[in-house]
């Protein structure tokens, strides 16, 4: 089977290697379809702070059972599913209160350990979620980034009549975006810089929109949401001008969540985070009630992924997607890499 590698920043290989025969609590999966993420892209230019190479990625992924092994059940062949990618002790404080997202230990297929980018993979079977036979395969490799979205609204707690901001209309912006709707928010505002992406969050539901490149985001606030403002802030694109934002239009006493992955080290003003008593929460990962909740709102019709798929490429084309990607930054959403 063909197997991709990242060996160093923007070099990308292919070996061929015998598909793996699955041990008693595995399951043999082959491989349909891969999202890149933003995290992928700091891989590829060399830049997550938690990655070293050669790599296998592929962790947003969706797939086809082949086989399980003797001790598998729940799991038959011919079904349709997708990956949680952690990798955790189950014995840390974390892991045993439940928060195996932030395992001591914690490795992430892509990343820290073998990734799902080959043509099958063997994976222990209690890392392998079941689809709806209803969902496509390219919805099913979007489900990691839903749960993302999921577990960061959760963060906040009760949505239901919230003001929120996402600051970020890439895919995980809208993704959450669209998943702090569906859990009760009653009014989201929108920010980016890219009018494209703006339109597309505009038309998944949210009730303003922002090009902070032209328009100042404070007045954009009070208009929406009168003299006291949001009630919590999602940062979704990991950058110093963002997270700043969130710091300083806050009201006193809100919510900040940071979403995003940063991958540079952060210059943040800490004194008005400090003075205006603002929580600043964090967001990782998922669990898998995040898996859960995120097929529920596929299947319900609560969020919409589709919109969000910019473009495929074949298996062989990795790098040409990495690419594309740069080139197209503003343009371009969620890219999906058809294995099979």
């Amino acid at each position: 089977m063909l197997q991709q590698i990242m060996t160093a920043p923007h070099t990308i290989t292919f070996r061929e290697v015998p598909i793996p025969a699955p041990g008693p609590n595995e399951a043999l999966i082959r491989i349909l379809r891969i999202g890149i993420c933003g995290s992928d892209i700091h891989v590829y230019h060399g830049k997550h702070p938690f990655t070293s190479y050669p790599i296998t990625q592929g962790h947003e992924v969706s797939g086809r059972v082949e086989a399980v092994g003797a001790q598998v059940s729940g799991l038959q062949p011919g079904q349709k599913v997708t990956i949680e990618p952690q990798v955790f002790c189950g014995q840390c404080h974390p892991c045993r209160h439940g928060r195996y997202n932030l395992c001591e230990s914690l490795k992430v297929m892509g990343f820290q350990t073998t990734g799902a980018a080959s043509e099958y993979f063997a994976v222990d079977a209690s890392k392998v979620t079941p689809l709806p036979q209803t969902m496509s395969y390219d919805e099913g490799a979007m489900l990691e980034p839903l749960a993302v979205a999921v577990h960061a609204a959760r963060r906040f707690g009760d949505l239901r009549g919230a003001k929120a901001v996402v600051l970020g209309a890439g895919p995980i912006g809208l993704l959450v975006m669209q998943t702090v709707k569906a859990l009760g928010a009653a009014d989201v505002l929108v920010t980016d810089i890219s009018d494209t992406r703006l339109q597309t969050a505009a038309a998944l539901g949210a009730g303003r929109c922002v090009n902070t490149a032209r328009e100042d985001l404070g007045p954009a606030l009070g208009e929406r949401f009168g003299p006291d403002g949001a009630d919590v802030m999602f940062d979704c694109a990991g950058n110093d001008i963002t997270i700043n934002q969130a710091i300083h239009l806050s009201r006193k006493g809100g919510v900040i969540i940071l979403v995003a992955v940063f991958a540079d080290l952060a210059h943040v003003d800490l004194a008005v985070l400090n003075d205006h008593e603002l929580d600043l929460n964090t967001s990782m990962m998922y669990r898998h009630e995040d898996y859960a909740t995120a097929i529920d709102l596929v299947t319900q019709g609560k969020v919409h992924l589709q919109p969000l798929m910019s473009r495929h490429f074949p298996f062989r084309e990795y790098l040409d997607a990495y690419r594309y990607i740069d080139q197209n930054r503003e343009t371009t959403l969620k890219v999906l890499i058809d294995v099979g």
